[in-house]
């Protein structure tokens, strides 16, 4: 079974896997980087605007193979304009 590693960075923190996890294949990691990223959101909500957060995955030569995303964005205003009818 192929170790994968989970390494995160929340806008501020780049968080690198030092341990890993063995699972099936790359869809098994593309799950385990998914389900990351909300608790990564609810952990860290934004101080400002914006804030992206990234789970990097890297197989077990330390190549990149994977890399998920979340973006938390607040606008302020009228923004009631913009939303579909």
């Amino acid at each position: 079974m192929p170790r994968f590693f989970f390494d995160t960075y929340d806008g501020k923190q780049y968080a690198p896997d030092q341990d890993g996890l063995d699972l099936a294949d790359i869809e098994a990691a593309k799950l385990e980087a998914q389900k990351a990223l909300p608790d990564m959101a609810k952990d860290g909500l934004p101080n400002g605007n914006h804030r992206s957060f990234v789970v990097n995955v890297r197989d077990e030569s330390g190549r990149t193979v994977l890399r998920t995303a979340l973006s938390l964005v607040i606008e302020e205003g009228t923004l009631d304009d913009e939303l579909p009818s």
